[in-house]
């Protein structure tokens, strides 16, 4: 699934996930979703181990050097392949893999203090 709209078009934080989804600017969504700078999109990743370029070109596609991205791999820290480290590295953009909680947090801290971010977080259940 490429995103292709915005489900909510400004930068917002993260005020719950888990159940599946996550809830962010009075809205809840079911399922993945990237946190650009430009708003929040769906992500049909469901599971870190499994991402391919395809997964992460819409987001890389949406990003300026420099920025780092933090990808919330689910319920525990998982590494991604070295395809997508590799997509990362040719695109000059930064990628820090961790749980979607940490990765979460992370994100609302980042955003508050106006910092460069972007998020890419697997849903957990």
């Amino acid at each position: 699934m490429t995103p292709e709209v915005a489900r909510y078009p400004y930068e917002t934080a993260i005020t719950a996930y888990g159940n599946g989804g996550f809830r962010f600017a009075e809205m809840s969504h079911r399922g993945s979703i990237i946190c650009l700078p430009s708003g929040v999109y769906a992500w049909g990743a469901t599971n870190a181990e499994e991402l391919d370029a395809e997964d992460i070109d819409f987001l890389l596609s949406r990003l300026d050097p420099p920025i780092t991205v933090l990808l919330g791999t689910g319920e525990k820290q998982l590494w991604p392949s070295p395809e997508v480290y590799s997509a990362f590295a040719k695109a000059g953009i930064g990628l820090e893999p961790m749980s979607t909680g940490a990765a979460a947090r992370t994100y609302n801290i980042l955003i508050a203090e106006k910092r460069p971010i972007a998020a890419a977080l697997i849903a957990v259940p």
